[in-house]
């Protein structure tokens, strides 16, 4: 059993090292980098959309006469 989670961590390290060091390695990072700032952009539009709704919401009633 032993040699089994050995030869799994070897192959783990040798993953990692290709992910780190490999052909397109820049180009994932620069993908990953540029995904979060993606997802960090619609995250804050959204969060300020919702709270421009909700803002609409609780003046539009006073309007009425």
């Amino acid at each position: 059993m032993d040699i089994k989670q050995e030869f799994e961590g070897r192959i783990n390290k040798l993953e990692r090292l290709i992910e780190d060091r490999g052909i397109g390695a820049k180009q994932l990072s620069k993908a990953r980098k540029v995904q979060r700032n993606v997802n960090l952009a619609v995250f804050v539009g959204s969060l300020i959309t919702v709270a421009g709704i909700a803002m609409w919401a609780f003046s539009g009633g006073s309007d009425e006469e």
